[in-house]
């Protein structure tokens, strides 16, 4: 017999009860107080962050919107640059599933730039991994992906774009796989591209896109039809040093670099030197006349016949047969009659006013691309005489446009930038030409586009002045004379001067239009006279048949035969 014992019900007093229900409060409120002390200070470091942590870094909004690099604009604030998240394309050859020949030729397909053999070989290849495209659009993404390979990827990543494609490619330059800058502002400015304090802000520089479009079409336009190797063009303001526009030809594509292309690449504007001929004829004539030199206009030189130095002889291409005066040996172009000149200056005269204008030295501009010039090793007599005409000398067309910028806007000389210039903020220069100098310099030139050997740069209304250069290259010690580098400086509107603009041909071919010739009166300067047509406006210059600089007093210096004389 089993024997039960119940156990007695526990009888709970109240005050028992009401104990019970205050630990239980108690513990419900300290639970309840332990969540608020959480929410606070998740909260509070998020207004924290929101409120002070993006003022102490320098920064205007939220960090996912302040672009890795920043964007670069031109003066008009039209992008020219900008980083933005881009597709690639990559591959694990080691676990390709498909047959890679036939993947490399459905690739071809999707991307016929590509050819087979490359994308074979990069699916072929022992890598881990590879790229088969960076800068992929989407509908070639998605037509990739429809390949149904295992292997390939698609990894989303910050790149570089240019949204103008190839305009400005020489100024832009590009950055390497690294992120880094590697050519043109991209090098230059690299430092303030990626400045946490600066990158939300765009680098704006001085180049004007409508300006710099209209000089690479004119420019690419004059290179075919004379079947010239490359170009390069310049347009400068002359009160500031801004680059208004820059061109060099042949161009490459910095959204597409190619391994092979590294002669594009070069800037012939600031990179490439060349003996740049009779350009320099109005540098020398000017610093005759800074030096007292050339006293008067009416002062005339020997030009009747080949001027005989050292064994060597000085000619004209054009020879007059005749003394010339100052007026004179500009509009014709004489090489005797500026020799003779720089033969009175003297050497130490002459190499002070090119030291001056920094012909001895790399030019001047932000571009880590810059060449170095070929100073004459020794400057004698006969040296002495041969620059003063652009020849045993080499310069980039840079340092060429800077001189002519001085010698028209008054004598001041300043260095060229790439940066957009604010108002009264231009760089304060140094004194190269007398005021005097430049206002008779500005005379002269007007006469050569008038009257002389530029007249096919003559911009109806638009009073164009400037010189033309047509120098033999180096060639094996001497002198190749099939092959020329024509050069046309010129300035405008010439009774105040506000921009130059130059353009080079580099071995131009004669056509039928020029009568098979093809010094810079017949190549370079026609290229200037379109080029200032269609940039004069945008740069707020407009074509006026009632104004000119006042070149009556020197006009009839200009000799003419008379009737039944030749």
């Amino acid at each position: 017999m089993t024997t039960l014992v119940a156990r007695p019900e526990r009888v709970r007093t109240a005050s028992q009860r009401y104990q019970l229900t205050a630990v239980a409060h108690y513990r419900l409120m300290l639970l309840l107080l332990l969540f608020l002390a959480a929410i606070m200070l998740v909260g509070g470091r998020l207004l924290w962050l929101g409120l002070f942590a993006d003022a102490a870094h320098g920064r205007h909004g939220p960090v996912s919107l302040i672009p890795m690099r920043a964007d670069i604009v031109d003066r008009n604030g039209v992008p020219l640059a900008r980083t933005m998240d881009a597709y690639s394309i990559a591959v694990r050859p080691r676990v390709l599933l498909g047959d890679p020949m036939q993947l490399a030729k459905n690739l071809h397909d999707i991307f016929p730039d590509e050819s087979v053999a490359r994308f074979y070989a990069k699916l072929t290849s022992k890598a881990r991994f590879t790229y088969l495209r960076t800068r992929a659009l989407p509908e070639e993404v998605s037509a990739v992906n429809a390949l149904g390979e295992i292997a390939i990827e698609f990894p989303r990543e910050k790149d570089r774009l240019y949204p103008q494609r190839t305009l400005a490619a020489h100024v832009l330059g590009f950055v390497n796989r690294d992120g880094k800058g590697a050519m043109g502002v991209e090098r230059a400015f690299d430092k303030r591209l990626t400045d946490e304090k600066l990158r939300s802000t765009p680098l704006a520089l001085s180049i004007d896109s409508r300006v710099q479009a209209a000089l690479e079409s004119e420019l690419y336009s004059g290179m075919k039809a004379h079947r010239a190797l490359g170009g390069a063009g310049l347009i400068l303001d002359v009160n500031t040093g801004e680059v208004i526009a820059m061109a060099s030809l042949p161009v490459f594509n910095p959204n597409k670099l190619r391994k092979g292309n590294m002669e594009a690449r070069r800037n012939d504007v600031t990179q490439a030197v060349y003996e740049l001929g009779s350009t320099f004829k109005p540098v020398s004539i000017g610093a005759a006349m800074d030096a007292g030199v050339v006293t008067s206009m009416n002062k005339r030189y020997d030009a009747t016949k080949p001027l005989a130095i050292g064994g060597f002889h000085i000619r004209d291409d054009h020879p007059m047969k005749r003394w010339l005066n100052v007026p004179e040996t500009l509009v014709h172009s004489s090489n005797i009659a500026t020799a003779r000149i720089a033969d009175d200056m003297g050497p130490q005269r002459m190499q002070d006013i090119f030291r001056k204008l920094e012909f001895d030295r790399r030019p001047s501009i932000e571009l880590m691309e810059r060449g170095s010039t070929i100073w004459p090793a020794s400057w004698g007599r006969l040296t002495n005489m041969t620059v003063s005409y652009g020849h045993g000398i080499a310069v980039t067309p840079l340092h060429l446009a800077s001189a002519y910028a001085a010698l028209v806007n008054g004598g001041i000389w300043r260095p060229a930038t790439i940066q957009k210039v604010q108002d009264g903020e231009a760089a304060k220069g140094r004194r190269v030409f007398t005021a005097a100098t430049s206002a008779r310099m500005r005379q002269l030139l007007r006469m050569i586009v008038a009257a002389g050997t530029g007249r096919s740069a003559d911009a109806k209304g638009f009073r164009v002045g400037g010189k033309t250069g047509s120098a033999e290259k180096p060639f094996q010690g001497g002198y190749a004379r099939s092959s020329l580098v024509t050069t046309f400086a010129a300035a405008f509107p010439m009774e105040n001067p506000k921009y130059i603009v130059l353009t080079m041909l580099d071995e131009p071919k004669g056509t039928p239009e020029t009568f098979g010739l093809r010094t810079a009166a017949w190549t370079s300067a026609p290229i200037v006279k379109k080029v200032i047509e269609r940039a004069g406006p945008m740069l707020g210059v407009y074509p006026d048949l009632n104004r000119d600089v006042d070149i009556s007093e020197l006009m009839p210096l200009l000799w003419k035969p008379k009737e039944g004389e030749e």
